[in-house]
């Protein structure tokens, strides 16, 4: 680093990281708990040129899954080729037979994608996974930059660093790209939900109507914010932070209490456009991820930018022969589980648990894939001539 300047002020950041009440919620065993989000000023630093290089293989990334979505939910020609076997399609706890033949306005499937990365000790990146229905957390590294400005400008008049200032104007941007007409609303299940932090901020930061499912009403295929002045005012844009079962009672699940009745007809019809689409979780499965490079391959006839970790898949006799011999070196992945959940270390079960976890896998082998342990860089970090902290990012 430049400066030590930052460092210094890493108490100052997380102080008003609390006064501004920046929180998360987790769940573990089976209970809720919010936190305070951590900040920690010692970055990992990415190279301009570094950079560049993963935009680009985001960028080609995504684009292959949105046209993999679009197939999909429409010819399905990467089956019918046998890129991708069919059991992993409609076997898939994302895959939503109501978004058959259903093309979101501007053909977007995936307007906001989260993609999850890993440098390896090999000082290569990996795609570790791929979030395209409700991916959450922009919001953090937005806010915890702003503070970092504020406490230490020096940082920032000394060092080059690339700004995310911008991120709310391009979400604006992104949202009204694919807007059918009218407002533009963030949809949020209320100030109780996980994220609810991050809903309230996008929403103050690009401009949109933080909303939930009370103050939305379908009329005559047509989507109305209700004011509070009790007036209905069309609604063309939802980026929803509300999962997919959940949002429209009457085409779902018919128990939500969070979601608005007939928002889907709506959005079938082109009337309002729904960030991201429904039924993306079954490009972001996690049997469906290891078949992401022959995507890029079978759509854009490029090879991919950006790899896969390694990835095994129980579900050919292959793999699943590697696994059970290599199962106390792998980590394994429910592959319907997002957010961290549904993972599990070879290494760090019991006797018990391994035997009823193998037992599960031949039962079920298309639940889950195995993966190679990567293990980021290990870095000792000196001041004043002094060893004060060793850390892996």
């Amino acid at each position: 680093m430049e400066t030590m300047d930052l460092l210094n002020h890493t108490d100052t950041v997380n102080e008003l990281l609390a006064r501004y009440g920046v929180k998360f919620g987790i769940y573990k065993n089976n209970v809720f708990k919010e936190q305070l989000f951590p900040f920690d000023a010692i970055p990992r630093v990415i190279e301009k040129s570094e950079f560049d290089y993963l935009e680009k293989g985001l960028k080609q990334r995504v684009v292959a899954l949105n046209l993999f979505l679009k197939d999909i939910y429409g010819e399905k020609r990467i089956v019918k080729d046998k890129v991708v076997p069919e059991d992993f399609i409609f076997a898939s706890s994302g895959y939503m037979v109501e978004c058959e033949g259903v093309v979101p306005p501007k053909g977007i499937f995936s307007h906001i994608s989260g993609i999850d990365l890993v440098k390896g000790k090999d000082n290569q990146w990996y795609i570790l996974e791929d979030n395209l229905r409700v991916p959450s957390g922009a919001s953090y590294p937005m806010i915890a930059r702003d503070l970092c400005r504020r406490s230490s400008p020096k940082t920032f008049h000394d060092a080059r660093l690339e700004d995310n200032r911008n991120y709310a104007s391009l979400l604006r941007r992104t949202m009204d790209n694919v807007n059918a007409g009218g407002h533009t609303v963030i949809l949020t299940p209320g100030r109780f939900n996980a994220a609810y932090f991050e809903h309230s901020y996008l929403a103050e930061q690009t401009g949109a109507h933080l909303v939930n499912g009370s103050e939305l009403i379908v009329e005559d295929d047509k989507l109305y914010f209700i004011t509070a002045s009790g007036k209905h005012e069309r609604v063309g844009a939802v980026y929803r932070r509300i999962s997919d079962e959940y949002l429209d009672p009457m085409n779902f699940n018919p128990e939500s209490l969070i979601g608005i009745p007939h928002i889907y007809d709506v959005f079938r019809k082109g009337n309002v456009a729904l960030l991201n689409a429904p039924g993306n979780g079954v490009a972001d499965d996690k049997g469906i991820y290891y078949f992401v490079p022959k995507m890029v391959k079978y759509y854009l006839g490029e090879e991919p930018i950006l790899n896969n970790a390694p990835t095994y898949l129980p579900f050919y006799e292959e793999d699943m022969k590697y696994v059970l011999d290599k199962f106390d070196s792998l980590v394994l992945k429910d592959v319907a589980e997002a957010g961290g959940y549904g993972v599990v270390f070879g290494n760090k079960m019991s006797k018990e648990q391994k035997d009823n976890f193998i037992n599960l896998l031949k039962a079920e082998p298309r639940r889950f894939i195995a993966q190679e342990v990567l293990i980021s860089r290990i870095w000792t970090l000196w001041k004043m001539g002094k060893q004060f902290l060793v850390k892996q990012i």
